[in-house]
């Protein structure tokens, strides 16, 4: 017997129908705020990852080397990928671009509970603008996609790097110190980061000063502490007219202003956020963003970029944590002709019904009536069609509601309006 690859799997019936109503309420909440679909390769040239994250990366990567001899990659995520398209393609284009995506990735994870080695992520880039307003509406709608597939508890924190930054500039925190400190801020481990700072010598008050910005940032103490810095201040006064757009415009009301979000330095620049779902677990985080540069690093002119990323699968298992229902899919009719001379009858009522879009399956077994209303059940049927000659003789047919079991006889000239 062969087996699935580990860390793969197979999805049922069942599961495909989340998975597509989950899928279709994501794309419609992207094109709600006029973002459009882009799809890339599932295999790109290797040297596309490592250049983003270094060669390190390559660990992770399924790589191979094709029969040309050329070095590819299975993608492990789809940022990179979409703004080489943008960079090969799209740079003449009428900004800002609004993309979005969805699509499988590939790494070589140790598999756990919502990690995985192939995987679907959905996200989007907003290429050629940074301005408060359209930063925020990228947070809002990161927000507002879990909002509308039901996730009640999530969080929503927003960060910016290069307040950070400044703050570390201010308190003479040099880059190797910085080096240090971020894995700790990273966790959360604000005792640690304590204690390093104390080793590093500095004072009681600059340190407790410092937790309290990564902590619980106040705009407000921010923007004191920073106001001999001319930069410092406008990008303060970028966050506040962010925070004003989240609160007042965009329906965002749980929101905190966050400093210790410290994800990707060497990749995300300025805004950032994260939104988590506690009831993960450890791996709490669904979806996360910001401001970032890639297109210089792969030769394209330099623009404003921002974007997110949101887990699939860690969405899907938030909302059934949450206990959110699913809708089921059946068929709208089941025609059951009862003996060889009906089928040529039921081949085209079904036709004639596919062709007004909906979803009709034929009994294909030869089975009794009594059967073919049990497996007609087990489909989710709304209604089905037998077909008899005493019936057809009349140019008739049995409709039967298998909600409420209501039989009645119809005309087949009429079944044309039948609604399922």
């Amino acid at each position: 017997m062969i087996e699935r690859p580990r860390g793969t799997r197979d999805f049922s019936v069942k599961e495909m129908e989340k998975r597509k109503f989950v899928e279709e309420k994501l794309r419609s909440t992207f094109q709600s705020f006029g973002f459009q679909e882009i799809q890339t390769p599932t295999f790109e040239q290797l040297d596309l990852f490592t250049m983003k994250s270094g060669e390190s990366i390559i660990d992770e990567l399924y790589s191979f080397t094709d029969k040309g001899g050329r070095n590819l990659a299975l993608r492990p995520e789809l940022t990179a990928p979409v703004i080489r398209m943008y960079v090969d393609q799209l740079q003449m284009e009428s900004k800002p671009l609004k993309l979005f995506y969805f699509g499988n990735c590939y790494r070589y994870d140790r598999p756990q509970k919502g990690r995985y080695r192939e995987f679907m992520q959905a996200g989007c880039e907003l290429i050629g603008t940074n301005t408060p307003e359209a930063l925020s509406e990228l947070i809002a709608m990161a927000y507002h996609l879990l909002v509308k597939v039901d996730i009640k508890d999530i969080t929503l924190d927003i960060g910016n790097l290069k307040l950070l930054t400044m703050i570390f500039k201010k308190m003479n925190i040099n880059k190797d110190q910085q080096k240090q400190l971020f894995p700790l801020i990273d966790k959360e481990l604000f005792s640690d980061v304590t204690e390093m700072l104390e080793d590093f010598n500095f004072e009681n008050n600059e340190i407790k000063q410092f937790i309290s910005f990564i902590q619980q940032s106040n705009i407000e103490e921010i923007e004191c502490y920073l106001n001999d810095d001319e930069d410092a201040l406008k990008e303060v006064h970028k966050m506040k007219q962010l925070i004003h757009f989240l609160d007042s415009c965009f329906e965002v009301k749980d929101f905190h202003l966050n400093l210790g979000i410290v994800r990707g330095l060497d990749y995300y620049q300025g805004v950032v956020f994260e939104i988590k779902a506690p009831k993960l677990g450890a791996e709490k985080q669904i979806c996360g963003g910001g401001e970032y540069d890639l297109i210089s690093l792969f030769n394209g002119r330099k623009t404003h970029t921002s974007g997110f990323a949101l887990g699939f699968d860690r969405t899907i298992l938030s909302m059934e944590l949450e206990d959110v229902s699913f809708p089921s899919k059946g068929l709208d009719y089941f025609i059951v002709p009862v003996n060889d001379d009906m089928i040529d009858i039921a081949i085209q009522i079904a036709m004639r019904l596919r062709l007004k879009e909906k979803r009709v399956d034929i009994d294909l077994m030869k089975r009794g009536i009594g059967k073919a209303m049990k497996y007609a059940g087990s489909k989710n049927t709304s209604k089905v069609i037998i077909i008899g000659p005493r019936e057809i003789e009349n140019n008739m047919v049995t409709l039967r509601d298998m909600a409420t079991g209501n039989q009645q006889m119809l005309s087949i000239d009429t079944l044309d309006p039948i609604e399922a």
